[in-house]
């Protein structure tokens, strides 16, 4: 699924969020995002997603306009941050809810479970907790599985390598990659972890200040030097 970015302009106040002309990610790609704190990254991912209002421009996935229906939420799936949760549920229940919704037969959504059995560790599943009560890494886990339930044609992620240790955040890169070769899906991730985006992402965004100052191929992890040069590291 392709996305289109035009004219897009978001403000709070007098602090300029986002400013991009035209920006274009094709289908089946996987794009990473990257930025200094107060770059734009969230408040992008949420102009995409239509949780706020842009000032000006759009947002096109395929040719809908996400500010003028809600058709492209059926193959859209996200995981922001934790307020995406119903944390007054347990994990279980909250995983049995988004497959209802995404019309699972319970065979299916045990199917399913079973492929990220490895990532959830056995921290996630068959817990008594509430989500309100997990740690911030087994929300994250929890947030990042249920969006790919949907078996979305755009995944949209941010800060997925937030609170996981390391064996977790092997795991998820493993599971984005074979996600985006098995199905095309198109992928969006933001991350402050150079490395792990320069991994997984042949194509890298450079957000400061709200624009997108550099658009680097990454094919053989060449972006990881002028990245690094850029944030001085």
């Amino acid at each position: 699924m392709e996305i289109q970015i035009d004219n897009l302009k978001k403000c709070f106040g007098e602090k300029v969020a986002v400013n991009i002309d035209h920006f274009q990610v094709h289908s089946g790609e996987m794009l990473g995002l990257v930025g200094n704190n107060g770059a734009g990254k969230s408040t992008l991912f949420r102009l995409m997603l239509d949780l706020i209002k842009a000032d000006t421009g759009r947002v096109l996935m395929g040719d809908v306009n996400v500010a003028e229906t809600e058709n492209w939420k059926d193959w859209t799936g996200a995981y922001i941050d934790d307020s995406f949760l119903i944390d007054y549920l347990t994990p279980d229940e909250y995983l049995q809810f988004v497959a209802r919704i995404s019309g699972y037969s319970e065979e299916d959504m045990n199917n399913f479970l079973a492929d990220y059995e490895k990532f959830m560790a056995g921290e996630v599943c068959g817990q008594k907790k509430l989500i309100r009560n997990l740690s911030a890494g087994n929300k994250q886990k929890l947030g990042i599985v249920a969006a790919m339930m949907l078996h979305p044609k755009v995944l949209i992620l941010d800060e997925p390598f937030n609170f996981l240790d390391p064996s977790s955040q092997s795991a998820i890169k493993h599971l984005l990659t074979r996600y985006n070769q098995d199905t095309g899906a198109t992928i969006l991730v933001s991350s402050h972890n150079l490395q792990h985006t320069v991994e997984i992402c042949p194509r890298i965004a450079l957000l400061e200040h709200g624009v997108i100052i550099r658009d680097i191929a990454n094919h053989n992890g060449e972006a990881i030097a002028e990245l690094e040069n850029y944030f001085e590291v």
